[in-house]
């Protein structure tokens, strides 16, 4: 065309095709306005959109009309209006385009940079990429603004200088217009922006089964049809066809399962996955093994590039267990045993900046259901562990105090008593008298270690236990505070039709969290009355359970309270036999404390009743 004009058919047609750059560059202000969700701020921004489609038909009217050279050949205007209204229509045109440009232009960077402003994490990240670009675009464009001047200059000036060449305009212009879809294409990748997983996932599948199909063809009807004469190549293609349609379908969905393994892991395969963490966690024997096995599995099932379990210890998180690098901001889930938080599942993405996906959570919250399960049992496993190893402890401290006790307490006593009686003896005949004092000296070192001997029984079990039961060992309790308290204080013990006899470890537990309340209250409540409740439930063949509920009308715990030794002792005993004890403020005055022991089912027998209740099975009085 330029060359050699004349030379080539249909010049205007391919004249004006040189024109679409001017469309293209017109989309710049829509994706301005459009990126990355391709909705509008508001509908107040609709006039430039409407404003950009119709400004792209002028400039390409305009710069077609007005080509230059080609247009000897393209004599369009000068046919129908005479070459001084063409150039004025031109004119026009040209100052109506470049004015809406550049309104356009202005009005999708405004809207891109209050989008930018207001944005938030993934979408953030996308658009400054998209605005880094545009930014770059800008600089060049003021830039070229600012160097087309210099032609107009020198025309009005002879020592103005020249303008540089047009490889100078064109070059960074292409960049920086080529760079903005660029940076749309690193947001929709790196940021998984429109599901570009999904577009990846089916190219990946469609073009291996194309290469399969591509391949099955060409076995059949190339080699076979090498071996066999000429006229066969039809059948051959019908047959190629025919297995091809065959397995079509299934080679699908096996390259489908295939290519999904390979970018998700078994995300698609729950199954499979719950299955697979189900015989792995059977075949785990050692208990400290299974947390490694859960993070292993999980990581292995989705490709992560972290896993890693944390328990709940203490109102605080530790990491139990975990596998890859460590995140800087993974997933939490939360892991969860009958409502009751055991600890959190603690996942990394696949690649850095990746989020997981809808799918990929749907599995991972089951495989945190299960895990959870799993977790709990580690956790009553250590738990037991430690109460075996307290158990232990607090046995050789218990015969190390007992040790003591009667080696510093009775031990020397009955030293001393048998020397006693052996002087006795001797002043038994020649002295009667001192024979005497000794012996009733002696007798009242008796009647020392003696109540020396009950003090260490009853610290080992209270004796009224093994006398009375339960309920009438606290009513004797109860009693004792009426009268030892400084204040007019009524308890009453409500226990109907109890038991005589309980599991030993209970009734000592009971016992003792029923003394440290009721010490409290005496001491600390200023209350006027105090209830305290035994109820014992037994399912047949279940389940069994002691209730102790001890209220007070006094003042409450105060505001700023810290757990003591006793608060502690009667959590610490409640916890010993697997069950809870909780201490709180009554809304309508007063502190309550209730402890739930478990028991073991209790046969007919174990369930008698005392053969001696109250009346009315209270006791109280006001001191």
């Amino acid at each position: 065309i330029f060359t050699a004009p004349g030379s080539a058919p249909s010049v205007a047609p391919i004249a004006w095709l040189v024109n679409t750059w001017v469309v293209m560059f017109g989309l710049v202000p829509l994706l301005f306005l459009l990126f990355p969700d391709g909705q509008l701020l508001s509908p107040r921004w609709r006039p430039v959109v409407w404003l950009t489609p119709a400004n792209m038909v002028v400039g390409f009217f305009t710069v077609g009309l007005d080509l230059g050279p080609v247009t000897s050949q393209v004599p369009l205007l000068e046919d129908l209006f005479g070459p001084e209204a063409g150039g004025s229509l031109v004119k026009v045109g040209r100052n109506i385009h470049e004015s809406a440009m550049l309104v356009a232009f202005v009005a999708g960077a405004a809207s891109l940079a209050l989008r930018l402003r207001r944005a938030r994490g993934d979408e953030r990240a996308q658009l400054k990429w998209f605005a880094y670009a545009s930014l770059v675009l800008a600089c060049v464009l003021v830039m070229l603004d600012i160097i087309f001047v210099l032609p107009v200059r020198q025309s009005l000036d002879p020592n103005a200088p020249p303008a540089p060449p047009g490889l100078f305009f064109g070059v960074p212009f292409g960049l920086a217009l080529a760079g903005v879809p660029v940076a749309a294409g690193v947001a929709i990748l790196k940021y998984r922006l429109y599901d570009i997983d999904l577009l990846i996932n089916r190219t990946l599948v469609y073009a291996a089964l194309t290469a399969c199909v591509v391949g099955i063809y060409i076995l059949i009807v190339g080699y076979l049809g090498s071996l066999l004469p000429s006229g066969g190549n039809s059948a051959l293609s019908l047959l190629a066809t025919g297995i091809i349609a065959i397995l079509f379908q299934p080679l699908r969905e096996r390259l489908q399962r295939g290519i999904n393994r390979l970018l998700y892991g078994q995300r698609d395969e729950p199954y499979a996955v719950l299955s697979k963490l189900g015989q792995r966690l059977e075949a785990t024997l050692a208990p400290e093994a299974v947390l490694s096995t859960i993070v292993q599995t999980v990581r292995e099932a989705l490709k992560l590039s972290y896993t890693a379990i944390a328990l709940q210890r203490s109102e605080k998180l530790a990491i139990a267990a975990e596998v890859g690098t460590a995140a800087s901001d993974p997933l939490r889930l939360p892991l969860m045993y009958q409502r009751e938080p055991v600890g959190e599942l603690l996942l990394g993405s696949r690649a850095a900046g990746e989020a997981f996906s809808a799918a990929d959570r749907r599995l991972l919250d089951d495989l945190a259901r299960q895990a959870g399960v799993a977790v709990h049992a580690v956790r009553l496993t250590g738990d037991l562990q430690q109460s075996r190893m307290r158990l232990v402890s607090a046995r050789e401290e218990e015969r190390r105090r007992l040790r003591r006790d009667l080696h510093d307490g009775l031990g020397p006593e009955l030293a001393s008593m048998t020397l006693q009686t052996e002087a006795a003896r001797e002043y038994l005949t020649s002295d009667p008298t001192r024979s005497d004092a000794l012996l009733a000296d002696l007798t009242a070192q008796l009647q020392a270690a003696t109540a020396e001997i009950r003090r260490l029984v009853y610290e080992l079990r209270p004796p009224a236990l093994d006398d009375l039961g339960l309920a009438a060992a606290l009513r004797t309790l109860a009693a004792r505070y009426d009268h030892e308290a400084p204040d007019a204080l009524r308890v009453d013990v409500e226990a109907w039709a109890f038991p005589r006899s309980l599991p030993a470890a209970a009734e000592v537990a009971a016992y003792r969290i029923c003394q440290e309340a009721l010490t409290n209250v005496v001491r600390h409540a200023r209350a006027r009355h105090c209830t305290l409740r035994l109820v014992l439930t037994n399912e047949s063949g279940r389940s069994a359970a002691l209730s102790v509920e001890i209220r007070d009308d006094g003042r409450g715990l105060p505001v700023d309270r810290r757990a003591g030794v006793g608060l502690a002792s009667m959590r610490e005993r409640a916890a010993e036999l697997g069950g809870t004890c909780s201490i709180e403020t009554v809304p309508t005055g007063g502190t309550r404390v209730t402890a739930m022991l478990p028991l073991p089912v209790l046969t007919p027998s174990a369930l008698a009743v005392e053969s001696e209740p109250s009346p009315e099975l209270t006791v109280g009085s006001t001191a």
